[in-house]
């Protein structure tokens, strides 16, 4: 099972905060260094200052500050950049990682923060995310010297060069979400990854079965896709310090332990053994206080080596 560090910098968290983490992401020995793609705080505990960061301006720092991991969304929003630039800036910080880059994309769902930052917030939105997704693709898929066009309800490109290529073959891009028949589907389409962000756990292999058969429906090995989901992680050597580490998040010890990694060291072996057993792949572990660089510290020395 790979676990990857999954933070949410819009609650507070400037780039050398950001920075800090990554660095000591790729230190420890965990595979991938991602962040949420959100421009306001959420919740009343939080003030959100010193302000948002951009996630892919954040990315595109990392991807020249770092050397190992992977790097990317969970998830990019589709109502914040078309989609012939995301194309572009995704491919260009792939190159500037010489190859690290993931897309997380889906379709946004926080109203107030467009609100906030002029951004406009469609009451619809999967018919944009679906296009996108093709676009995005497609543009990286076009062989050099061709053009791409595509027309559709939302975008419409003519004759675009498609440049500049990513350095990797093929991006890999990660699609989630609890929908039954949709969401499989595009997944099924256009992923390389179906993420499920913060399930029930009991709700989990169930949702795999589904895009395994969205998979088949197509006619695809339902094998090719990485099978992921996100929980917080708070995590603490005994009980004194994991609920020290929950107060600082604002949360309450037994709803960790009931949604999240959550607990002694036991605890979650325990439980990421149960998600492997249940079809997880890959763990994003949400980590919510980006000052404490000895939770992840823990996590490695501790967890890790006893995942086999």
């Amino acid at each position: 099972m790979r676990l990857r560090i999954f933070t949410e910098p819009q609650q507070g968290a400037s780039y050398d905060d950001i920075l800090a983490v990554a660095q000591a992401t790729e230190t420890l020995g965990f595979d991938a260094f991602f962040r949420s793609d959100h421009y306001l705080a959420m919740g009343d505990h939080v003030s959100g200052l010193p302000g948002p960061t951009d996630a892919w301006t954040t990315l595109a720092g990392l991807a020249r500050e770092t050397e190992r991991i992977r790097l990317g969304t969970l998830v990019s929003s589709v109502t914040y950049r078309p989609p012939g630039i995301l194309a572009i800036q995704v491919a260009q910080v792939d190159q500037m990682s010489k190859g690290r880059v993931e897309l997380g994309l889906g379709t946004g769902w926080f109203e107030q923060e467009h609100l906030a930052y002029g951004i406009p917030f469609p009451a619809k939105r999967f018919g944009m995310l679906e296009e996108q997704l093709e676009i995005v693709t497609g543009l990286w898929e076009t062989p050099v010297g061709q053009t791409y066009s595509f027309a559709g309800e939302h975008y419409t490109l003519a004759d675009s060069p498609a440049l500049p290529k990513p350095s990797q073959a093929r991006v890999p891009v990660i699609v989630g979400g609890g929908g039954a028949k949709r969401t499989p589907a595009l997944a099924a389409r256009f992923a390389t990854e179906f993420n499920l962000p913060f399930p029930e756990f009991a709700d989990i292999p169930g949702k795999f079965a589904g895009v395994r058969r969205a998979c088949e429906a197509v006619g695809r090995d339902p094998r090719e896709l990485v099978y992921s989901t996100a929980l917080i992680a708070v995590a603490g050597a005994d009980e004194a310090e994991f609920a020290r580490r929950a107060a600082a998040v604002g949360r309450e010890p037994g709803e960790l332990r009931e949604h999240g990694i959550a607990g002694t060291t036991s605890e979650i072996v325990d439980r990421l053994g149960a998600l492997a057993e249940d079809g997880v792949e890959c763990v994003y572990l949400q980590i919510m206080d980006l000052a404490d660089l000895d939770h992840l510290d823990f996590i490695a020395r501790e967890v890790v080596p006893q995942l086999g």
